[in-house]
């Protein structure tokens, strides 16, 4: 989906969106480098010199919640952001904390663990962690 379709999408479900709103979509549309939120922030700012860290934050939750974006938690408290939300896998770097995708067939766990757990599965992630050539190259 593109930005004009998520736009139109939201827009229809009542939800208002800002320049600032916009731009935040755009960028995680258009890269794959899977950014934190003061990365997005960093970015966007320099469009938008007035924009808060706390739109970054709410528009990030918001796209989220409408599954229009993944949040990748790093463990150190910290998440990425995807503007990928097709259900792929990622692999993350211990050392400098790159992130790429990995695309291969998914692991068909839900309708598993929807039977073992009684749950009903929405979706799952799975994060592979290890170190990238470029920290390979340099130890």
């Amino acid at each position: 989906m593109d930005a004009i379709e998520i736009l139109k999408s939201l827009k229809d479900k009542g939800i208002r969106f800002t320049p600032q709103r916009q731009a935040i979509l755009e960028y995680l549309l258009s890269t794959d480098t899977h950014p934190t939120a003061e990365e997005i922030y960093k970015q966007v700012k320099q469009k938008f010199p007035g924009v808060s860290l706390g739109t970054i934050y709410n528009t990030l939750n918001m796209l989220k919640e409408h599954n229009y974006i993944l949040e990748l938690p790093c463990g150190d408290m910290s998440s990425r952001f995807d503007g990928n939300p097709v259900n792929h896998y990622h692999v993350m770097c211990t050392q400098c904390s790159k992130v790429v995708d990995f695309h291969n067939g998914l692991i068909d766990m839900d309708e598993l663990a929807a039977e073992k757990t009684g749950f009903e599965i929405h979706t799952h992630s799975l994060i592979f962690y290890g170190v990238c050539p470029e920290c390979q190259n340099i130890n």
